[in-house]
């Protein structure tokens, strides 16, 4: 790797280990092998590198969950709901960093219009690919209702699911309860007649 690429690895290192807001160049300098001098080589300043490592850790989140929900098991229960909420809670507990990053990404986003907007823009594919999994129609076929509603609540509820395990994981719900207070709610009288579309 040249020092462009070493500088990145460095500062999500350094973001995993320590937080955005908390990580500095020498942080960086230290984790990537460099000298403070490349980072403003090739990044111009860091917060520019910090902005374009957030950025690679969405991806690489993205790239876990991907794996996570695709990975064929001997042991996956016939359930595909339950079997999606097993690989997400997997996910969690095996890539914490990555999620807390995803998280961090976020909250860091309302002071950076450009992380912000890269944000935005991944918005929609991401409740289109919420969507796609929950309903298994593949993500070209789905109709904007469709990604708007199921698409919208499936990401919420993983939002709150992680929030959960990050914070307490000893009282954090099992895929088994998720999976059982989604049915419960839709079990309700009158739920799904109001949800146009569904």
């Amino acid at each position: 790797m040249g020092h462009r690429e070493d500088l990145l690895q460095g500062a999500k290192r350094a973001i995993f280990e320590k937080g955005y807001a908390h990580t500095t160049a020498r942080d960086i300098v230290a984790a990537s092998g460099t000298n403070l001098a490349s980072i403003g080589y090739h990044y111009g300043s860091t917060k520019s590198l910090l902005t374009a490592a957030m950025l690679s850790a969405i991806e690489d989140w993205g790239e876990a969950m991907g794996q996570a929900l695709a990975e064929e098991r001997d042991d996956d229960p016939a359930d595909p709901m339950l079997r999606f909420w097993q690989r997400v809670i997997g996910s969690i507990r095996s890539h914490r960093s990555l999620w807390l990053a995803s998280v961090e990404v976020m909250i860091q986003s309302e002071h950076n219009p450009e992380l912000r907007a890269q944000l935005a823009a991944g918005m929609h594919e991401g409740r289109k690919g919420m969507a796609a999994l929950v309903t298994g129609i593949p993500e070209d076929e789905l109709d904007e209702v469709t990604i708007r509603t199921v698409g919208s609540a499936q990401m919420a509820m993983m939002s709150g699911v992680l929030t959960q395990w990050l914070t307490d994981p000893a009282t954090a719900p099992s895929a088994e309860d998720v999976v059982a207070g989604i049915r419960a709610l839709g079990g309700r009288p009158g739920l799904q007649d109001q949800l146009p579309g569904v």
